[in-house]
């Protein structure tokens, strides 16, 4: 139904669309914009910190189209509307996840895309079977980890109710961090995003394997291949914490 509505008007669709992928683009200009004044960024080269943006922005970009709505959760919850998801028969999950469906999202997914493309094509890289498997499979597993924060941060909401600025500090935040380095923060912050929240396997792992460059924390080498299982994991627990949410919700009382 938010597809057709959308596509109603494909001229406005489209210079969305475009508005979008302009607007989420600025983030990389600002590191095009630092690396007009150096050559390296805590060692890293343009086209390495390239191939970090783009893994993340495309894959938080998928996760942002597939479950961006989740973030309005609570206010759904405070005007009593989000009842009216409970009695139809679609899993309510899906049906947060296609409210107000935005198919402008696409714009973030199509300049991560472009920048990764890039970036593929210009990293000093000797590609293998492995390294270019690994891309796809780090893209997938990167979207659903993200997913996986969306639908956790959702949940949340069921006690909070007010937390839409909470969860977007670990989704938009998530994938801002990721954009970076490893080497540019401090270890401690660098072990909460791999053994707490475990966002570094979005990119930062596997990048790492691919550009042939030192693990963070100096993790073992068979963790460049976790991300699925990290994915898997992540999902599984924020399934459970959804169904917990869900359970516990009392509607407004009015």
């Amino acid at each position: 139904m938010w597809i057709r509505s959308t596509m109603t008007y494909r001229t406005s669709f489209a210079l969305t669309v475009a508005g979008n992928l302009l607007l989420t683009g600025m983030d990389f200009v600002a590191i095009l914009l630092m690396f007009s004044r150096v050559d390296s960024l805590a060692g890293w080269t343009l086209p390495e910190v390239a191939l970090l943006y783009g893994l993340s922005v495309t894959a938080f970009g998928i996760a942002d189209l597939l479950f961006g709505s989740a973030e309005a959760l609570g206010a759904r919850m405070r005007d009593g509307s989000f009842d009216t998801l409970l009695v139809r028969p679609v899993p309510v999950l899906a049906q947060v996840g296609a409210d107000r469906f935005a198919l402008r999202r696409l714009g973030r997914i199509t300049q991560g895309t472009l920048v990764l493309g890039w970036a593929l094509a210009s990293v000093d890289v000797a590609w293998s079977v492995e390294k270019v498997l690994l891309v796809p499979v780090t893209l997938v597993s990167g979207a659903a980890v993200f997913g996986a924060v969306f639908v956790a941060g959702a949940a949340f909401q069921f006690v909070a109710q007010d937390a839409a600025e909470v969860q977007n500090a670990f989704t938009y935040g998530g994938t801002t961090l990721l954009q970076y380095p490893p080497t540019v923060f401090g270890r401690d912050l660098v072990r909460g995003v791999t053994f707490v929240l475990p966002l570094a396997f979005v990119n930062w792992v596997p990048a790492a394997y691919v550009l042939g460059r030192p693990y963070p924390l100096g993790l073992p080498g068979w963790t460049a291949f976790a991300s699925p299982l990290v994915a898997v994991v992540c999902c599984a627990v924020a399934g459970l914490a959804w169904r917990a949410g869900l359970r516990s919700y009392r509607s407004t009382g009015s």
